[in-house]
């Protein structure tokens, strides 16, 4: 077990813009909400030290919020942006680099998924493309954005960007998935403008796309982006963007000629395909990567006996056979990292104990770990 284990595909390393990483296992981004008053502190910085200190190549912090006073619910989730908060990011960057390992902040405003009177910032209403919820009500309490709030909030993405390069990130991730602001515009149940920013799926990618213009604009050429995005939704596990290769070409282009480096597609189970009319076996990051040619980072159930928010088990897909897909799958290209996330919430240490053939001795995520900083 441990000799097949050492030779297995996610603990190669693997280029990440003009750096390397020390293995192929990315830190899924996970909401923890430890931060008072929006800041990280040391707690926070030694929690993502120790998954570097244990062999993860990038770790991808929790959603941090950009500045806008409705981007994010609740008054631990952490700022990217003020003093103190960057501060704290600082740090957390350097126990990660002392501890070998590389780090990217995740960019995040949560949108119509905001309920008026949500702290931090309880006089701020939930804002949106068009004033509707992710199950597709328009209600007067989500203000619908006007074109310069648009271009306000593209400025608060670029900004952030601007921040991670100057204090030492190696990278950062912009959250366009999973129902949350960047994806509302994605989707056309949420969706319903007849400007420039609505319409056909093409129009429906051109908040996306001139939010990773502004960021390539503020941190140069060899700084990467990763884009995060999702067929599904938190309130819909069937929603699709794209029914098929076509219409997924004509999202993911404009966000290549944008300056994507590399695509982080979310699915809940990773062995599931997409789109098997047109091929029995690619998942989302496979197609993604054979669209874009861009490298692609595929998640979803590794680790893990069921998928993100489901009460079922994941059928005759074990954990052991799981890692035996995505070995064959890497080794055939059809995606470069993966991310992995409740199982590494639950043990910083899962890596080195894939690494030693002993994840049967890794600690077994249950919801309560995600109360602890372990």
């Amino acid at each position: 077990m441990e000799e097949k284990m050492a030779g297995h595909s996610l603990l190669e390393k693997v280029p990440f813009g003009n750096e390397q990483l020390k293995s192929r296992v990315v830190m899924a981004p996970m909401t923890r909400g430890f931060s008072p008053n929006g800041v990280p502190d040391e707690k926070v910085a030694q929690y993502y030290r120790r998954r570097a200190e244990n062999g993860v190549g990038l770790i991808i912090t929790e959603g941090t919020a950009i500045n806008h006073p409705s981007a994010v619910v609740g008054e631990t989730i952490p700022l990217f942006y003020g003093e103190d908060a960057l501060k704290g990011w600082a740090n957390v960057v350097a126990q990660v680099h002392e501890a070998g390992g590389k780090i990217i902040p995740q960019l995040w405003h949560v949108g119509a998924a905001r309920k008026a009177g949500s702290l931090p910032n309880i006089d701020s209403p939930p804002v949106s493309p068009s004033g509707i919820t992710l199950k597709g009500k328009k209600i007067d309490q989500i203000k619908v954005l006007s074109d310069e709030e648009i271009h306000d909030l593209v400025d608060a993405y670029a900004e952030a960007a601007k921040s991670a390069k100057e204090i030492g990130f190696d990278g950062i991730e912009l959250h366009g998935a999973h129902g949350y602001l960047i994806d509302q515009f994605f989707w056309e149940l949420t969706n319903k403008r007849t400007d420039q920013y609505g319409g056909d799926l093409q129009a429906r990618s051109t908040f996306a796309a001139e939010i990773v213009k502004a960021c390539r604009q503020r941190v140069g050429p060899d700084f990467p982006i990763v884009f995060r995005y999702s067929q599904w939704k938190g309130t819909d596990y069937k929603a699709k963007l794209a029914n098929n290769s076509k219409e997924l070409a004509t999202i993911l282009t404009p966000l290549v000629e944008a300056g994507v480096d590399i695509f982080h597609c979310s699915t809940r189970r990773i062995w599931e395909p997409e789109f098997v009319e047109e091929h029995p076996t690619y998942n989302l990051a496979a197609w993604t990567k054979k669209i874009t040619q861009k490298p692609t980072i595929a998640v979803g159930s590794i680790g893990i006996n069921r998928a993100y928010l489901s009460s079922e088990d994941n059928a005759q897909i074990t954990i052991e056979k799981n890692l035996k897909i995505v070995d064959e799958k890497m080794n055939a290209g059809e995606y470069d990292y993966v991310a992995i996330g409740r199982a590494l919430l639950a043990d910083p240490e899962w890596v080195t104990k894939l690494k030693d053939g002993a994840l049967d001795q890794a600690k077994i995520y249950t919801k309560e770990a995600e109360g602890i900083l372990y």
